[in-house]
C-alpha cells in the first residue's frame, strides 16, 4: 500500500521530491475548495428570508427553527476532517443513479444526498454532503450508498473500485494519504499505517466518532434495516457503542422523515457515560437525538431511597408486571344496581345484568385501564340510544355524547371503574401487606412479599423514599393505565445490567419502532443482570431479533485483554474470548506492595502515567475513593470526576469502580483489585466489575495491590509473561503474514 506524507512525523513516509508532492497538494486544494463550498452553503442558509413565504407566525417559527438547525449543521469544524477517504471507480456502478439523485432532492433541506455516480469518477467520502455552486457533490456523505465500498471493499471483492485512498490529518491539516489498488494483482494486503497510528494515538476529551475506520462487520450492523431490531454482544474494545451511535446516524439519513415524526433516543447507564459520548452524533451532523438514562426515563417521582440487593432484584423481576396488572384491575367492580338516565320527561333504565355484560366485555378485551374507563360511558350511552331508537326517537352522536356525560352515567363509571393514580397504587402495594398479599397470591411467596414491603409505610407519594426500582414499578403501572408513547428507534447501551422490569420500560418506548441493544454479558455488574440476550429480547418485546457478536478488539492492548480474559470462565463461560488485533502489545505491569505503602505506590504510578501523553484513569473501589482523593490533594495532584471533560491541562480522573463502565483512558492505574471484588454483593458480580475495570485501558495498565489478587487471575500464570504466551498462541491461529492484520481489518475504530 503506497503511503505518502509531507512531514516525517507522519505515519506514512515522506515522498521523494517531485514524486508525490503534486497529488498531496491537489488533495489539499480539494479540501480547501470543499471548505469554501461548505461556507457558501452556510451563507446561503443564513441569507434565506422567510418574511413573505409563511401564512402565519406559527409557520414562521417552525420554518425558522428548521433554518437555524440547518445553519448549525453546516458549521465547519476546523479540527474535524471534512473528508477522510476517496474512491475511484472502474465502471458504471450497480446502484441506481436516479434513485440516489432523488434522495438528494428529497433531502437537500438537511444537506444530505445527491450522491449519484458515473463510470470512472472519484468521490471524496466525509462526514456530511458538500456541493459546489452548481450542485455537484464535492464530498459525499459516508451514509450514502455510493460510500459503502469504502468500508466493505477488499482485494477479494473490490466492489468495482480501482483505488481506495485514506487520508491522514494533524490538527485539521491534511498531511498524508495511503492508496490501496484493489484490482492490482501485484499488490498484496497490507496494514494501514495511518489507521494503526490513529488507534494508538493518545487522546483526551470526550469520545470521538469512528466514521473513518468502521470495519466491514461493523458496517453491516450500522446499515441494517430499520424494520428489524439488532442485539450486539461486544467484548471490551470492539466498538459496540460507536457502532450503535453510527447506526442512529445512518438511520436518520436513510429514514429522516419517518424518524423526525416518531423520534430517536439513546439510553446509557449513567450521566457520566452520556456526557462521554454526547459529541459523537453532533460530529456526524445529527443534533437532535435525545439521550437519557433508564432512571431519567422513568423519573416520575423523586428517587431518595435505595433497596438492598434482594429487594431490588425482586422488584425488577418480570413477575411484578402481573402483580401490578392485578393491582390495577382490582379497582374494577361489577355493577349491582341499574343505571337510570333522565332526559327531559323520559327515563331510560339499563338493568344491572346488562351493565355487568358491558363491564365484563371491556375487562376481557385487555385494553389499557384508562382507555377502557373512557370507553365505558360511551358503551352505556349506546345502550340508552338503542332503547331510544326502539321507542321511535332518532338520536344522533351528539345525543350519545350528552348521555355519556349524564350525572347518573358518570356516577356509575366512578363507582365501577374508578380512576387509578399509578404512584398511589405502588405506594399502597409496597406499604399495605394485605393488599400486596391479595395481588401477589400465587406469584410471590410470603417471604418474597415481606422482602419488598416497606418497613415503615409512607404517608404520601411526596414523602415516600422511592428507590430506582420503585420508579420502574410506577412506570409499569402508568403504562397499564395509559399507553406509553413509542419512538421510531431506540439505542440501549450497556443493556446487560438491566432488570426484566427495566427492559419492559425500555420496550414500551419502542413498541412500534425498532431497537439496537448493545452490551456484554461478561460486564453485567448488577445482581439482576441478564443471563442471555434471548431473555433480554423477550422482556423488551422483541423476541427473535438478530444477535450479532463482536469479538475482535481494536482499543484494548493485547496483554491487557489476555490478562482480563482469565476471568471469563468464572463470569461468562459461554462467551468467546476477546482478541486484540492491535500491533502494539501495550504497557502492562503488576506491582505488589505492602499495605502501608499502597497509597504512596498508587501516587507513584499516577506520576509515571502523567509523564506520558494521554488521559489517565485512576480506578478504585468506591470505598477507597475518598482516601485516594485526599492523598492526591495532599500530593498536589488535581483530579477530575467521571463526566468531567479531560484536557491537556487536566488529564487525571479518579473513577469509582461502579462508574467505570463504558469509559476509557489511555493509561489506567487500578487500585487494589480485591477491594473491587469485595465491594459487590457476590463474587461473580465482583469479578465482573473487576473485568470492566481491567479493560478500560487503551495504551497501558498498571495494577497496584497489597491484598492477594483473585485466584482466577493468578491461575493462568503471573504478570505479563503469561499474557504474552496466551497472545502468541492466539496469533498463531490467525491466517496472517507477520506484521499484517487479517483481511478486512485494516482500520481500527475507537470505542
Amino acid at each position: 500500500m503506497p503511503a505518502h506524507a509531507q512531514q516525517p512525523a507522519s505515519p506514512a513516509s515522506a515522498p521523494a521530491p517531485g514524486a508525490a508532492a503534486d497529488p498531496l497538494q491537489r488533495e489539499r486544494a480539494h479540501l480547501a475548495a470543499s471548505r469554501t463550498a461548505l461556507r457558501a452553503m452556510r451563507a446561503d442558509a443564513e441569507a434565506l428570508n422567510i418574511a413573505d413565504v409563511t401564512a402565519n407566525w406559527v409557520n414562521a417559527e417552525v420554518l425558522q427553527g428548521e433554518i437555524d438547525a440547518r445553519i448549525k449543521a453546516l458549521a465547519d469544524l476546523t479540527h474535524t476532517p471534512l473528508f477522510f477517504g476517496r474512491l475511484d471507480y472502474l465502471h458504471a456502478p450497480g446502484i441506481d443513479v436516479a434513485e440516489d439523485e432523488s434522495r438528494g432532492a428529497a433531502q437537500s433541506a438537511s444537506g444530505k444526498g445527491g450522491d449519484g455516480r458515473r463510470a470512472g469518477e472519484n468521490f471524496y467520502i466525509g462526514r456530511r454532503h458538500v456541493h459546489d455552486a452548481d450542485g455537484d457533490p464535492m464530498v459525499i456523505d459516508w451514509r450514502a450508498p455510493v460510500s459503502q465500498p469504502f468500508y466493505r471493499a477488499s482485494k477479494k471483492d473490490p466492489m468495482d473500485l480501482a483505488l481506495r485512498r485514506r487520508f491522514g490529518y494533524t490538527g485539521g491539516e491534511l498531511t498524508a494519504y495511503e492508496d490501496e489498488h484493489l484490482t492490482d494483482p501485484g499488490e498484496g494486503e497490507q496494514t494501514s499505517k495511518l489507521l494503526q497510528s490513529e488507534i494508538e494515538r493518545p487522546r483526551v476529551g470526550p469520545m470521538r466518532d469512528i466514521v473513518a475506520t468502521i470495519q466491514p462487520e461493523q458496517d453491516e450492523i450500522v446499515r441494517a434495516g430499520i424494520s428489524g431490531s439488532v442485539c450486539v454482544q461486544g467484548a471490551p474494545g470492539t466498538g459496540k457503542t460507536a457502532v450503535g451511535l453510527h447506526r442512529v446516524a445512518y438511520l436518520l439519513y436513510a429514514h429522516r422523515e419517518r424518524l423526525a415524526r416518531s423520534g430517536t433516543l439513546v439510553i446509557g447507564p449513567n450521566d457520566s457515560f452520556l456526557h462521554y459520548i454526547e459529541q459523537v452524533l453532533p460530529a456526524l451532523g445529527e443534533l437532535e437525538v435525545k439521550q437519557a438514562t433508564v432512571d431519567a426515563l422513568v423519573g416520575h417521582v423523586e428517587v431518595r431511597g435505595t433497596d438492598g440487593a434482594a429487594a431490588a432484584t425482586l422488584k425488577g423481576d418480570a413477575r411484578m408486571a402481573e402483580v401490578l396488572r392485578r393491582a390495577v384491575r382490582s379497582h374494577i367492580s361489577l355493577p349491582q344496581e341499574p343505571c337510570v338516565v333522565v332526559r327531559g320527561s323520559r327515563r331510560w333504565r339499563i338493568p344491572a345484568y346488562e351493565l355487568e355484560e358491558i363491564v365484563r366485555e371491556l375487562m376481557e378485551r385487555e385494553i389499557r385501564y384508562g382507555a377502557a374507563r373512557e370507553a365505558l360511558p360511551q358503551r352505556i350511552a349506546h345502550a340508552v340510544l338503542v332503547r331510544m331508537e326502539q321507542a321511535g326517537e332518532a338520536p344522533d352522536d351528539r345525543v350519545q355524547d350528552a348521555v355519556a356525560r349524564n350525572p347518573a352515567v358518570k356516577a356509575l363509571v366512578k363507582a365501577v371503574w374508578p380512576p387509578v393514580d399509578p404512584a398511589k397504587l405502588v405506594l399502597r402495594l409496597l406499604g399495605d401487606a394485605e393488599f400486596l398479599a391479595a395481588q401477589a397470591e400465587g406469584i410471590l411467596s410470603p417471604d418474597e412479599q415481606q422482602e419488598i414491603l416497606w418497613a415503615k409505610p409512607a404517608r404520601s407519594v411526596k414523602s415516600a423514599k422511592w428507590s430506582s426500582a420503585d420508579a420502574v414499578l410506577i412506570d409499569e403501572a402508568m403504562d397499564l393505565v395509559a399507553r406509553t408513547h413509542s419512538l421510531g428507534h431506540v439505542v440501549l447501551d450497556e443493556a446487560q445490567d438491566l432488570s426484566p422490569m427495566q427492559y419492559r420500560a425500555v420496550g414500551r418506548r419502542c413498541t412500534t419502532g425498532s431497537v439496537t441493544i448493545l452490551g456484554d454479558i461478561a460486564q453485567g455488574t448488577t445482581p439482576w443482570s441478564t443471563n442471555t440476550w434471548e431473555e433480554a429480547l423477550a422482556h423488551l418485546g422483541k423476541p427473535g431479533s438478530a444477535i450479532e457478536e463482536l469479538t475482535l478488539g481494536f482499543r484494548v492492548p493485547r496483554e491487557v485483554i489476555a490478562y482480563a480474559s482469565r476471568l471469563l470462565p468464572a463470569i461468562a463461560p459461554e462467551l468467546t474470548e476477546a482478541t486484540s488485533i492491535r500491533e502494539s502489545a501495550g504497557d502492562f505491569e503488576i506491582r505488589t506492595v505492602q499495605p502501608q505503602d499502597l497509597d504512596t505506590s498508587v501516587l507513584a504510578a499516577c506520576h509515571d502515567a502523567l509523564a506520558k501523553e494521554g488521559s489517565i484513569g485512576l480506578i478504585a473501589a468506591d470505598e477507597r475513593v475518598p482516601a485516594l482523593r485526599a492523598a492526591l490533594e495532599k500530593a498536589g495532584l488535581s483530579c477530575l470526576s467521571p463526566g468531567d471533560e479531560t484536557s491537556a491541562d487536566a488529564r487525571l480522573t479518579l473513577v469509582p469502580a461502579t462508574l467505570a463502565k463504558g469509559l476509557e483512558y489511555d493509561y489506567v492505574v487500578l487500585d487494589e483489585p480485591a477491594a473491587i471484588v469485595a465491594g459487590e454483593p457476590d463474587e461473580r458480580t465482583g469479578l465482573r466489575r473487576l473485568y470492566v475495570c481491567l479493560t478500560r485501558a487503551v495504551s497501558g495498565l498498571t495494577i497496584i495491590h497489597a491484598a492477594g489478587l483473585p485466584e482466577q487471575l493468578t491461575d493462568g500464570g503471573s504478570g505479563s509473561a503469561a499474557a504474552t504466551g496466551e497472545l502468541t498462541d492466539l496469533l498463531d491461529g490467525l491466517d496472517t503474514v507477520p506484521g499484517q492484520l487479517p483481511e478486512g481489518f485494516e482500520g481500527v475504530p475507537t470505542s
